[in-house]
Formats: C-alpha cells, structure tokens, sequence
C-alpha cells in the first residue's frame, strides 16, 4: 500500500531543505493564478530562488548544476525511469515456430491456405438468436407457466372469456419486454466495427493491401501513422522496406487496455489488435488472429455471459411459492370435488376443472409481470428524460440493489486526455512562463496527445494566445526555426526572437533526463521529476537559454501532465457512497497513476495490482476478501474485470459496472447493472444495460435515485399481491372445503381484473426513497404476506358469519341472482376491497401518514371500490343490498387496514437478519451470521485503536496550547476546562458516530479505518502501520502524559 511518505522527499523536508520548486498536490492549486506574461514581460535570466505551491524558499541560493540535495557523498541523483507493467501474451513453441518468417518475403499462398485451414479467418463470430425465439422466451418463467396452464385449462373446459383475458395479459406482458429490449445492439458487431479492414502484407515477396480477415499468424505487415492495428503482433524493429528504425512505435491502447499514456513499443514488444499507431513505423509480424487476439478473447467472454437477471431470479422465487401453495389448495378442492361428488353430474372431471378454474384464475397474480414491465417502462421513460437510456428493462429494478459500483477509470471517470497540471518551476519562473515557452517549442499541428496537451493548455489559460488573427502566430514573437522532436535527441528545439527587444534565444522542450542534462545537471529539478513519477504524473522539461548567449541553458522547469478526473467524478462518488454504494475503479493503467487518480477522487490510495486476483496461494474466498476491502484494482486485462465482477457476484452482492472501452465490454456484460458512459466505443454501448448520453457521470445518481423509487413501488405491489392471494387462497380453500360455497366466476374474474388494472398506476405513485441498496428480502416479504393473508382472512371469516348467522344471508350453492343471493354481494365487496386498500399501507415500512399516495393514486384504488359499492347498491351483475350495508363495509374495510398498517410496522421494527436466521437455520444463514459477528468484532478492535490514537492526537494539541506563549497584549491562554469540554465534546461526536453506523455499513469498513489508523499515526510521528503504529502512539501517549505533568508542575 502506498504511504503518503511516497508523496514527497521526507529526507528534504525533514533537513529544513525543501527542493526548489517542491510542491505536494493540492486540488485548489491553480496554474492559471499566476501572473500573466506579456511581450514586454518575459523574465530575464536569474540566479534568484522562488519558492512553489506555498513552500518556503531553499535556505541558500540555487545554480544549476549545484548539489542542493545536503547529500553528504557528493553523488549525482538520477532520474528514475518509471516500471511500465504490462500483460504478457503466452506463445506456445508451436506457435513460436511459426513466427520465423523473412520480413522480406513473407509467406506464400500454399502455407497462408494451410494456416488459414489451422487458425481459421482473423474475425470475430458470432451465433444470432432467432428473434421468435427470443419473443418466446418472454413466456417462462414461474408465474407465466402456472398462467399458461390456466390459459390450456380454460381452452379445454370452454371458458373462452377467461382463455381470451389470460392469453391477452400474456401477450401485452411479453410484448412489452421484447420492444424495450429489442433496441439493443450485438456487442459482438461492435466489436468487429473496431477492426481494421485493410492492412499491408508481405506475400510472395510482394508488399500487397489485403482485407484484414485474410491474416494468418506468420505473416509481416507493416504499421504506420494512423494505422488500426490489425491482429496482435511483434514488432520487428525494421521500416516497411527492411531498413532499421530509429526511435519507438507510439501505440495508443486505452480502448483496450484503459491506460491514459499512449505506451512506447520497442523491438519484440507485443501489440495488440485494435490499438492505433500514433507515432512512428515499423514491421511486425502476426502472433495471434480473430478468437485468439486480446480483443477476440474479450468478445469470447461477452458470449459466454447468459446469467439470468436478478430481477427475474426474484420473480421466480415469488412464483415457485404461489404456484406451490396454490396448486396445493386448489389441488387438494380438485380431488375433494372428485371425490364428493363422484357418480353426479356436478363430479364430472371437466365440470370441476371449471370450478376450480375460475379460483386458481382469480389466486394468480396474472397482472404481476404486466404491473412490473409497466412499472420499470415508466421509470426506463423517466430516466430517458434525463439522457439515460435504459437498454434492458429490468436494469432499472437491479440498479436499485447495486452495492458496489465498478468503474473503469481512464474515459470514465477521468477524462482520457491529458491536461497540464501543477509544474515545478524554477529561476523565478511562473507557471504561466512555463506554459508560453513550452508553446514555443510545440510542434503546430502534430498529431501526439503531449504536444496537444502543452498546446491546449497554453491557448487556454495565457491572454497572450487568446483572440488571435493566426493560430499559429504568438504575439510578440517569431519563431525563426524550429527542430522537431527526435527519437534520437528525445527533444524539440525552437529558436525564437523577441520582436520587441530583438533578443534572439532558443527553447528546449523534452524527456526530463535530457533537459537536466542540458543546464548542466539540476539534483533539485531531479528529486521533482522522480517525485512526479512516483505519483504517475508525467513530465517535460522545459529550459532556455540565458541572455546573450545561444549554448548555455537554464532550467524553467518541469510540466507535468495527467489524465484528469471528469468535474463531476469526485462529487458523484461521494454521492454513491452517502447512498450505501462502494466504489471501486477497475483500471488497465499502472497501478502508480490508479493511485493517484483515486486520491484526487476522494477514495483511499487502497489499491491493488492484478497479480492479488490471479494468485495461486490464495482461495477465491480470500480473493473475493480483497475485492471486498479494496478500493480498485490497477493494471488489470478484461478477464480481470470479469473476474472482480464475477466474485462480488458469488459472494451475493448486485454489482454495477461503469465503462466506456472494449476492455470494459465483458465486465459491463457480466454485472447485474452494466452502465456505458458517454463518448464510450460501440463495444461498451452493446455489452451495457444502461447507456448514458450526456457528459459526466452525475446521471448515475439521477438512475439510483429513480430505480430505488421503482423498486418501492414494485415490492409494495409484491407484498399487496401476495397477500391477497394467500387470503383468497385460505378463504375459499375452507370454504369450498367445509361449505362447498363459493362466489360465481364472473365476480372472482371481476375482482382480478378491476382491481390488477387499478394498481397500475403505482407505476406513478410517491415513492420513499432508501437511504442504502434495497434487497426484496423474500423470507420477510412471505413471511409478511403471511401475517397479512391470515388477519385479512380472518375479517373475511368475520362477513361471512355475521351476514350468515345475524342478517340470514344464506351461502347457497345453486346458481342465481335473486334476494337469496345477497351473500355474494356482501363477500364481494369485501373482498373486492379489503385487500385492495392494504396498498396504502404495504407502500412504505412506515406508517401510512409518512408519505401518502399521489392524488392520482389514490383517486384510482378508492373509485375502484366506489364502482364495487356502486354495483351492489344497485344490483345488476351481483343482487341489491341496502346502501348503509355496502357503506359500512367498505368504511370497514378501509379501518382495517389501518389496523394492518401498524401490524406491518411492529412487524419491520422487529425483523431483523438474526431473528431469521435463528427461525430458518439454513448453512447460508448460519455462515452469513457468523461472518457478520466476526466483522463487528474486528470493527470494535478498530474503534479502540482510534480512541486511542485520537486521544494522544487531542492531547498533544492541549500541550501546544499550554506551551503557546501569549502573541499580542491581553492575549491569554486557552483554560485547561475549555480544553476538557472540546475533548468531551469530540467523544460525543465519535460515540454517535459509531452508534450511527448500521449492518450495511460495517462490511468493508476495516480498511477506511486502517487508513484514517495509519493516517492519525502519521500525523504524529508514529509512523508505520497497525500494531507497530499503535506501539508508537502508546509510547507517545507516556511522553505527553510526563509533559503535561511537567507543565503543570512549572505552573
């Protein structure tokens, strides 16, 4: 883990000798602050040291060349050339063999046709879905195969208005999953429009153009500016004509392996298929086609990713219990029915099946996968609004229980261009001199992201540049030739005269090494460029030569150049992390520049390289450990990506995946939610659920926000329809069972109809948002729907005798719609709206009052209940009852879900993961509760060790204020007491912190507290880290004890 020890030279700093120029970043740094230079203003040559960034200046001048370092033997320090770590491509001999090829020559038809036969074509395929199949598969799933089969039985006994309201509600559901996703496109077509289509190839001793599918391994091409490279190869260090090249090939490969920098490739280095050539030529020979390529394998893993949705798994589970109840009940009447009446004309098989039907028609929850497509097609709309597109409907309920969100971070979080950032200056230079000079030296027009970079920032941020007639015209100057850059000299050269003075002097812009050897050695400007290094910034040095003379150069200083974060990248992490979602960056680039990246972003410097996920010691449980407690992952290939989504998911965590590159196409494919930003590659658009169309990734607040209001309103809906089914189910199981009454088909079909219509207008209902992930829990959802089903079959049990026993309704069983009916109108409208105003209440796990139902709502649920009423008062479909009757059972009904409502919150209030755990001792339970102990127990050790710290922290500040001598007259120290109250004060504050902190936050706390534990050491010269960090602060803690007693004593 990287100390902030590495942020800075604490051999300077301690010595009272920064290095001239030294500064540690800070976000607020601002080059543009300085003064601006003018024609008249450029600063003449000087020996004279400023400081930087707020440090103090040196304690005695600078020269350059100077050994400024206090070293006491004299010794030159060096440069240190950054480790460029990169995946390594395994060649089997075999393969290795074929590679031999004579750059010259390369192969002929007879072999090419031969390997061609062995590797197959260099392209990407792909199995197409047939789209009727695809339409098909909308009908599985639970809940649609018990529906189906009510739709067969319905067919067979001849209810072909149930057949026809069944296959409908089928139709309509299945139709609007496939139009809302029929919008996506193939990953795999993505991936092949990256490819180049035309290459140049050695053949039969020919240098020929042929289409890249053609390639086989063996074959030389040739690779030049601008080229896509074709198939992943070797360069051979030769130009296309077998001369030898100077200089490296500049390979751009974010797309594919997320590093900012564009890498420098050598002679025997791998490229891979798909980069860009930015600067240079060489030759390289094919290693690997199609499949077998970086890309290819990256492809192979977006098709072997059909997990089913978490949403549809959840579905399931809620159908798997309803189906297992009802077909109980309703099988245990079909065979009671069999059995009774066996030999009657009310035994036949098709005459029960009719009966029991129309109960297993009006059980299903046949409206609940409409309810829910138009649920999640409302939210899907909303979010549209806001430059979201959702590609996969059900991304938008998986959204709402995203935990951890993995991003990558070059294109996504960061903005995938380099920008000037804080310089190290020198010579009494600003940072706007800097920026002038190293504009003078920039290649105009020359197509390398530095020089771009250097030229952007200059027109930016120096007045001088801005409002120009000509682009390439500075003000006040004239460029009077110009040395472009060399990969020999690994700099560029400009020769410039001051139109105003007539000072002619040249600019020197190039690798830092190089610069440094220019001025005549600077160990200063040495000790800044490693320290930039350390923190994956990159830099060029910028010199000049001294006035007049045209050979002896001095330093201005050091550019430093970084891909910065998006504005809004910082600000939507802490957003996600105050709404229970942990961020984790997922990155190709060096692990150096991950670091860096995340602290500027607000995370911990807790990142790890790729080698922790493949390690053979370790178990997947100890990997997945790693992927819990840090913070990302650097140098990282697809398969990696893959890997950390992967685990998380094993582990039962709903992950997100943000990306814009084809490195990010697998890992965006494989999350529960993969979310492509803007400007991402078609590639990433194709893998990802979510795409996002505007700048910035502030939206993915806007999508978790409106995803946990549909969630609401999905597991509202859930609960109220679960609990009506097992009401309806126990009520007229016992009363078919011990009556053999029921309520004619047609008010059973009403009431299934009327009442799932009605409720779709929870799709636009007021929703409470949860503070953290939400998780349909569906032990607590059954076991609620259960405790709900019964009290509301108990007020049924409660109609039905009263109506029977005191107002003589008689439960008849033969067919009819007189006075003698009257029950069925009474047991209608009960249960046609009992249940349905319990949906006021399963809305929240709150009371009902804490925030109502939008008035549309509303008006919906209670006029639906008024056309019930309406209907028994003045009869028709159903016998009359007198109105005070119907309005008293529908005041009723309307009380009794209040009543439910405090039920329901008594009942949350006590629910808690341990109570099931202890109810339903299942091994996964068990293992969950034992980790959850051990992971308190391990967060109270933590909060010790910082108690500890913090109070040796609160107690070295009071013993500076009683060593504080008085400044200005009438000035007196701080008293002890108030010093007392501060200390108990900030107890306070830190008990109710941690009382604050609930089940969802323990998880993964241990390493944000291990850094604050080595940051708290840090600060107070403890040093170190853990127990060592703790033993130091325990020996500080007697040294502050012995001080203050002796202060006191002096007192």
């Amino acid at each position: 883990m990287t100390d902030k020890a590495e942020i800075a030279d604490s051999n300077d700093l301690q010595q009272g000798h920064p290095a001239q120029g030294q500064f540690i970043y800070s976000p607020t740094a601002n080059p543009s602050a300085a003064a601006s230079t003018t024609t008249a203003a450029v600063p003449p040559p000087t020996n004279e040291v400023k400081g930087n960034n707020g440090l103090p200046p040196p304690q005695q001048q600078h020269h350059p060349g100077s050994n400024s370092n206090g070293k006491a033997d004299g010794k030159d320090l060096q440069v240190e050339e950054a480790e460029h770590h990169e995946h390594k491509d395994e060649i089997s001999p075999e393969l290795e063999a074929l590679l031999n090829t004579d750059p010259m020559h390369g192969l002929d038809d007879a072999e090419v046709e031969k390997r061609l036969a062995d590797f197959g074509p260099n392209e990407l395929k792909e199995d197409k879905k047939n789209p009727l199949l695809k339409f098909l598969g909308y009908f599985t799933g639970a809940i649609a195969y018990l529906i189906e089969v009510a739709c067969i039985i319905s067919a067979v006994v001849g209810d072909w208005l149930d057949f026809g309201i069944i296959l409908a509600l089928l139709l309509v559901n299945a139709s609007i999953g496939f139009i809302e996703e029929a919008k996506a496109e193939s990953a795999l077509d993505a991936l092949r429009q990256t490819l180049a289509l035309k290459t140049r190839c050695w053949r039969n001793g020919h240098l020929v153009e042929l289409d890249t599918v053609a390639l086989v391994p063996g074959d030389v091409i040739v690779l030049r500016l601008g080229d896509i490279i074709p198939a992943d190869g070797r360069l051979l260090g030769i130009g296309a004509t077998g001369e030898a090249t100077e200089g490296d090939l500049l390979i751009d490969q974010s797309a594919l392996t997320g590093e900012s920098l564009p890498i420098n490739k050598k002679k025997g280095d791998v490229v891979y298929s798909s980069s860009i050539v930015k600067q240079g030529q060489q030759m390289a020979v094919v290693t690997k086609t199609g499949v077998n390529t970086f890309i290819g394998r990256a492809a192979n893993l977006i098709s072997i990713t059909t997990d089913e949705g978490h949403f549809q798994k959840i579905i399931n589970k809620i159908g798997n219990f309803l189906i297992l109840i009802t077909v109980v009940l309703v099988g245990i009447i079909l065979i009671y029915q069999l059995v009774h009446f066996h030999g009657t004309e009310e035994g036949k098989v098709l005459t029960v099946l009719g009966k029991v039907l129309v109960l297993t028609v009006a059980a299903i929850p046949v409206g609940l996968p409409t309810v829910m497509s138009v649920t999640m097609a409302v939210g899907a709309k909303q979010l549209a609004a806001k430059k979201v597109i959702v590609k996969r409907l059900t991304a938008v309920e998986e959204m709402a229980s995203v935990s951890v969100l993995c991003s990558d971070k070059t294109g996504t979080l960061t903005l995938n261009e380099l920008t000037f950032d804080e310089p190290y200056l020198t010579n009494n230079y600003t940072a706007d001199d800097i920026l002038l000079y190293s504009y003078l030296a920039a290649e105009p027009g020359a197509n390398d992201p530095i020089e771009l970079a250097v030229r952007t920032a200059a027109e930016e941020q120096l007045p001088l540049l801005q409002n120009r007639t000509h682009k390439h015209d500075v003000p006040g100057f004239k460029v009077t030739s110009f040395l472009p850059f060399n990969p020999a000299t690994k700099l560029t050269q400009a020769t410039i005269t001051n139109k105003e003075s007539g000072e002619t002097f040249k600019v020197a812009k190039g690798a830092p090494q190089v610069i440094i050897k220019l001025v005549g050695g600077d160990d200063d400007a040495v000790r800044a460029v490693n320290v930039l290094a350390k923190r994956g910034l990159r830099a060029l040095g910028v010199a000049r030569t001294r006035g007049g003379s045209m050979d002896e150069f001095e330093l201005i200083g050091m550019i430093s150049l970084i891909d910065p974060p998006r504005p809004d990248s910082a600000e939507t992490i802490a957003r996600c992390k105050h709404m229970g979602v942990d961020v984790k960056m997922v990155t190709g680039d060096q692990l150096i520049i991950a670091k860096e990246v995340s602290h500027r972003l607000g995370l911990t410097r807790v990142i790890l390289d790729a080698n922790h996920l493949v390690d053979p010691d370790k178990s997947d449980e100890e990997v997945t450990e790693h992927c819990i407690r840090a913070d990302g992952f650097a140098q990282v290939i697809p398969e990696h990506k893959y890997r950390v989504v992967e685990l998380l998911q094993k582990r039962g965590i709903i992950v997100g995946m943000t990306g814009d590159g084809v490195n990010d196409a697998p890992a965006l494919k494989k999350a529960n939610v993969g979310i492509a930003v803007h400007g991402c590659t078609d590639a990433a658009r194709s893998a990802a659920d979510i795409v996002l169309l505007a700048p910035g990734l502030s939206t993915i607040v806007d999508g978790l926000m409106t995803s946990r209001a549909i969630f609401q309103r999905m597991r509202s809906y859930a609960l109220y329809r679960i609990t009506s089914t097992i009401h309806f189910l126990i009520f007229f199981f016992v009363v078919v069972m011990a009556y053999d009454w029921s309520l004619p088909a047609r008010l059973l079909i009403l009431i299934c109809i009327l009442n799932d219509l009605a409720t779709l207008v929870i799709a636009v209902d007021n929703a409470q948002l949860s503070p953290h992930p939400d998780k349909w829990r569906i032990g607590q959802l059954i076991f609620m729907s259960f405790t709900l089903g019964i009290l509301l079959t108990a007020l049924s049990f409660a109609h039905f005798f009263i109506f029977w026993k005191h107002f003589h309704y008689e439960p008849l069983t033969t067919p009819g719609n007189g006075p003698e009916h009257r029950l069925e109108s009474v047991m209608y409208l009960h249960i046609s709206s009992a249940p349905h105003f319990v949906i006021f209440s399963t809305r929240l796990t709150g009371y009902f009052w804490v925030n109502l139902p939008s008035p549309m709502f509303a008006a919906v649920i209670i006029g639906t209940q008024i056309i019930a009423l309406l209907m028994v008062v003045f009869g028709g479909l159903t016998p009359k009852i007198p109105f005070s009757q119907a309005i008293v059972i529908l005041l009723i009904s309307f009380m009794y879900f209040i009543f439910l409502d405090v039920v329901k919150v008594q009942l949350f209030k006590m629910w808690s993961f341990e109570l099931t755990a202890q109810f339903v001792r299942t091994p996964a339970r068990r293992k969950k509760l034992k980790e959850r102990t051990v992971r308190k127990k391990q967060q109270e050790a933590v909060w010790k060790d910082i108690d500890k710290i913090r109070e040796v922290v609160l107690k070295l500040k009071c013993l500076e204020a009683l060593n504080e001598q008085p400044q200005e007259e009438g000035q007196t120290m701080e008293d002890p007491q108030v010093w007392e109250e501060k200390r108990r004060t900030m107890e306070e504050e830190h008990n109710a912190d941690k009382r604050e902190i609930g089940e969802e936050e323990i998880k993964g706390m241990e390493v944000a507290n291990a850094e604050e534990h080595r940051n708290l050491a840090d600060q107070n010269g403890a040093g170190g880290s853990g127990t060592e960090a703790v033993g130091a602060v325990d020996e500080k803690h007697e040294y502050v004890e012995g001080e203050q007693q002796h202060v006191q004593g002096q007192r």
